[in-house]
C-alpha cells in the first residue's frame, strides 16, 4: 500500500521509441536525404518513418541531433515568393485563366495567397503539380 502513491508519476512518464533524429544541421528550405537522418531512441515526439521525410523540404532550421516533427518538413517548393504564375479559376461550367504573383513559398498540393495582376485582388489556390494555381468555384 505504501507504493501506490508511485503509480501516477510513472504513468505521467513519457513513452520511449525510435524517432528521426537530423545527422547534421539542416537549413531551411533544404532537400531531406538519407544520409541526413538517423533513428535514435528517445521520447515519442517527433516523426518515425523514413520514408515520410526522405525527399521532402525542410521548413525550419533542424539542428543536429534534434528530432523531426511533423511541420518541420513538407512538400519541395514548386512556387517561389514574387514569381509570377498562371492562375485558373475552373467551375463546373466557367474556365479562367490568367496570370498572378504568388505571396508566398508552397509546393505541389499546399494552398497559397496569390495576387491576381489583371484585377489585383488577392486570392487563395491550391498549387497544382506543374505550378499553377488553381481556384475552384461552387459546383
Amino acid at each position: 500500500m505504501r507504493w501506490l502513491w508511485l503509480l501516477p508519476c510513472l504513468a505521467a512518464l513519457p513513452a520511449h521509441a525510435d524517432m528521426l533524429v537530423a545527422t547534421r544541421t539542416l537549413r531551411a528550405q533544404t532537400i531531406v536525404s538519407p544520409g541526413d537522418l538517423t533513428l535514435r531512441a528517445g521520447p515519442d515526439t517527433g516523426l518515425t518513418d523514413p520514408a515520410l521525410v526522405i525527399g521532402q523540404e525542410t521548413r525550419v532550421t533542424i539542428y543536429a541531433g534534434r528530432p523531426l516533427r511533423p511541420g518541420d518538413v513538407g512538400p519541395p517548393a514548386i512556387v517561389e515568393r514574387n514569381q509570377v504564375v498562371p492562375l485558373i479559376y475552373a467551375s463546373a461550367i466557367l474556365r479562367i485563366e490568367t496570370e498572378a504573383r504568388a505571396l508566398d513559398r508552397a509546393g505541389a498540393g499546399e494552398t497559397v495567397r496569390v495576387l491576381n495582376l489583371g484585377s489585383r485582388n488577392p486570392v487563395t489556390g491550391t498549387v497544382q503539380p506543374d505550378g499553377s494555381i488553381l481556384v475552384e468555384g461552387t459546383k
